[in-house]
């Protein structure tokens, strides 16, 4: 085979091991450029491109290669600005790369962007809206303020039907609650992969019930509905005032309850605060467990952080997490949103986030006018850098180096370091050219500037001790 077919044969084996939104991302427009002496030579569009690959995926390429070709013992990876082009013949479009379907699966396909087909049946067929398999009882962070919600959900998980049945959950927004519902979900399903589960929000069960009015199927929607094992339904108060609704929901309610199947329910009052709903349908909420869901504490919000930086990979300097953790303390949605923008810069720009650039978005956010643990007065008093020399200046003194020895020829070990966070800061905060940086470090070739910037930003995605560095530079520079 040639070489792109050789390619397209390892990316068939790496599909299966990779998330499929990295994967897209990640190895999109790829190709081999060369295969010889034992060593393949991938091709990808970007240095960006090239250092995460290479940093996250080399160990999963070399093995898929070997699996076609045993001879080849190593991986070199080289940058293609040509592969972005449109139409080029020789990169690879990941997105004809798909696993073969098991047609057996409960979740059977896929019939628009928010629902599945879950089971089908002679006459009827039942389908939920998607759940996010990324929402599981094992990654949700338990604190002191939602491990009632979360130990009902896990007992509710292993007995469906049981003793908490019906189990409502409430609180305010943005505290997991679509989290633990989902994860409910997801739980049954692997534990029990022939029981049907139907989730929904109540919104949506409003439209369906609207829709079967006017179409006149009111025997199928009925039939959907009371052919589950496990109901799970989001933002109950939203029926409120939605009199045919409730109605539809009480008789589904009913018969779901009465043949032991398990319902869980959210919704962000407690059963006895929603208003202008059916009484009769607040008892039921209110009849099974009644779990409210808190606002998590510092130690949990901190905790809460620390394992989405895990899933989004990415190494972030512990000051910050306090700092987020200590200015949004509503919702965990706040706190992920918040991380979130932190991790689009690190990832678009390149750049190790600051107290600063974090205080920043938190600003924004939050519209807080007083940032807990951030002085702006002090951004004031560093110094202000200007030029690459400053820069060098500062990164020399932090190392207890000379200026000498960073500009130097010198390659020991003591000031190569200094050398490389002196470049990657020049560039990524002076946005000076690989070329003008070279002049200024001994008239060195652009090849080295631009390896010795690549390193430091390759360094910094998994070395915690080199962001705090890093860090403590910009501020002193006033970033």
């Amino acid at each position: 085979m040639d070489k792109k077919d050789f390619w397209i044969s390892v990316l068939n084996r790496l599909q299966p091991t990779i998330k499929k939104a990295h994967f897209l991302t990640w190895f999109q427009n790829t190709t081999i450029v060369e295969k010889k002496n034992g060593t393949v030579t991938v091709g990808v569009p970007t240095t960006f491109a090239q250092n995460w690959i290479s940093a996250k995926y080399d160990v999963k390429i070399l093995q898929s290669v070997q699996e076609l070709d045993s001879s080849i013992t190593k991986i070199a990876y080289e940058v293609v600005g040509k592969l972005s082009d449109e139409g080029n013949h020789d990169a690879v479009d990941v997105r004809t790369i798909s696993s073969v379907e098991d047609d057996q699966k409960k979740v059977r396909k896929v019939r628009d962007l928010n629902e599945v087909i879950v089971a089908r049946g002679s006459s009827t067929r039942v389908s939920s809206q998607m759940m996010n398999d990324r929402y599981k009882l094992g990654n949700f962070v338990v604190g002191l303020d939602n491990r009632l919600p979360h130990a009902a959900c896990q007992a509710v998980s292993s007995i469906p039907g049981g003793i908490y049945n019906p189990l409502y959950i409430y609180g305010s927004v943005g505290l997991g609650k679509t989290h633990l519902l989902q994860a409910v979900g997801n739980e049954i399903l692997k534990k029990y992969p022939d029981k049907i589960v139907k989730y929904i929000t109540a919104e949506r069960f409003v439209t369906e019930i609207v829709e079967a009015i006017s179409k006149r199927y009111m025997k199928s929607f009925k039939e959907q509905y009371r052919n589950v094992d496990c109901f799970l339904i989001d933002d109950v108060q939203f029926f409120a005032r939605k009199d045919s609704s409730q109605q539809e929901f009480f008789y589904t309610f009913n018969e779901l309850y009465d043949g032991n199947k398990q319902i869980v329910l959210t919704s962000d009052r407690a059963p006895s605060e929603l208003q202008e709903l059916d009484e009769r349908l607040k008892s039921r909420f209110g009849m099974g467990m009644v779990v409210e869901i808190l606002p998590p504490d510092f130690e949990t919000r901190l905790a809460i952080l620390g394992q989405k930086c895990a899933e989004y990979e990415m190494i972030v300097d512990p000051e910050i997490l306090y700092l987020i953790a200590n200015n949004l303390t509503g919702s965990v949605r706040g706190l992920e949103g918040v991380l979130k923008q932190v991790s689009a810069d690190c990832r678009l720009f390149d750049k190790v986030p600051t107290i600063r650039s974090v205080a920043e978005i938190i600003k924004r956010t939050n519209r807080a006018q007083k940032i807990i643990g951030y002085d702006s007065d002090l951004d004031e008093k560093a110094k202000i850098v200007k030029s690459a020399m400053d820069v060098i200046q500062i990164v020399a003194s932090y190392y207890n180096v000379t200026v000498e020895d960073v500009i130097g020829k010198d390659r020991h070990g003591d000031v190569m370091l200094p050398r490389q966070v002196s470049m990657y800061l020049i560039k990524n905060e002076l946005g000076e050219s690989y070329e003008k940086i070279g002049e200024g470090f001994g008239g060195r070739n652009h090849t080295t500037v631009m390896h010795a910037c690549n390193k430091t930003a390759k360094e910094l995605r998994t070395n915690l001790r080199l962001v705090k560095t890093v860090n403590a530079i910009k501020r002193d520079m006033g970033l």
